[in-house]
């Protein structure tokens, strides 16, 4: 498996300040492997940056600033058929040495098409980072959470989930995944802009028979919030509305009852934000449900086109919410590993 071609693919947009501090790392710790920058149309000097400090490394453009998942789509599109695999990497994340390789071995596995490797916080390295810790899970009622991450709880790492595990989804700030796949799933779907396109994706791979591995023997330090922080209302937005794409896409169940009981939750979460004074990210569920009512047709009639596509997704068949707020379970290694399935 060594003798894969990988591609490094960092997504950039206005991150002269990321590129600066963190690609250091990845250039000295991604040999042989080709690093590309994909840059989003960005405004700032990054580009510039780029040409002056790192001459050597290859740079793709697109045209316009169409969001994570189509800027993606779009800068890969551009390199399709020259690399076995893709590994696509946030701008604001620190790898270590030999990273790679532990990823590659997990893709000896032919049923294997995407894995990530542990992510732990750059400012707090000896703790698990929100978006991916060591490997992502949904709930029955697609509620995401992660190994070493169960909702605003991030566990230390203790080196408690140092070993490989089959996984929902792998995370979109380091993930390798194969290139054929990528492409012929259709990869991201644009119209999540950002924001679980990875899951969604993720998603639909389990639904052609493949799966997911997180391999903790690769390790990299993720920001986090470098885009947008966590407590982004853009980012609440984004992750209501695109949560509810992602059910009425993917749910193999009957749609209308569980959609009908996640928007209630939804409700729930608007009311505690309204009784803590935070209007603005009540606003935004609320602008989120509007989203999915407004573009509910678009994303059933791909509801419909994955219809062929019936192998099972691995699910946490149980609530997470009542797990963690009713039973009190704040990390994963409490949780009841029968209802993993």
């Amino acid at each position: 498996m060594s003798t894969l071609k990988i591609a490094v693919v960092i997504l950039n947009f206005n991150g002269r300040k990321q590129l600066e501090t963190y690609l250091p790392s990845v250039v000295v710790n991604s040999k042989p492997h080709t690093i590309i920058v994909a840059d989003n149309a960005s405004t700032d000097d990054s580009v510039a940056y780029l040409i002056s400090k790192f001459p050597t490394l290859r740079l793709v453009h697109n045209t316009e600033n169409h969001g994570f998942a189509r800027g993606y789509n779009d800068a890969l599109a551009q390199i399709k058929g020259e690399f076995d695999a893709y590994l696509l990497l946030n701008s604001d994340v620190e790898v270590t040495p030999n990273w790679i390789e532990p990823l590659i071995t997990s893709l000896s596995d032919e049923k294997v098409v995407s894995v990530q490797p542990k992510i732990l916080s750059y400012l707090k390295k000896d703790r698990f980072e929100h978006a991916g810790a060591c490997g992502g899970f949904i709930d029955s009622n697609y509620f995401p959470f992660c190994r070493g991450r169960l909702f605003d709880v991030v566990e230390k790492d203790v080196q408690q989930y140092d070993y490989p595990q089959k996984v929902s989804w792998t995370s979109g700030a380091a993930m390798l995944i194969r290139s054929e796949t990528f492409h012929s799933a259709g990869g991201f779907d644009s119209d999540f802009f950002a924001h679980m396109e990875e899951i969604d994706l993720c998603l639909r791979l389990q639904r052609k028979g493949f799966e997911l591995i997180c391999n903790p023997q690769s390790v990299v330090y993720h920001l986090g919030g470098g885009t947008l922080p966590y407590d982004s209302p853009i980012k609440i937005y984004l992750n209501f509305r695109n949560n509810l794409y992602l059910i009425v896409k993917n749910h193999q169940g009957w749609l209308f009852p569980k959609l009908f009981f996640r928007m209630t939750l939804d409700g729930i979460a608007a009311i505690k934000f309204l009784t803590k004074g935070e209007l603005n990210f009540t606003w935004k569920i609320f602008l989120a449900h509007l989203a999915l009512y407004r573009n509910f047709g678009k994303m059933y009639r791909k509801r419909v086109k994955l219809k062929i596509d019936k192998k099972p997704i691995l699910f946490y068949r149980g609530s997470i919410i009542w797990s963690f707020f009713a039973q009190k379970n704040k990390t994963y290694s409490s949780l009841n590993k029968r209802k993993f399935e």
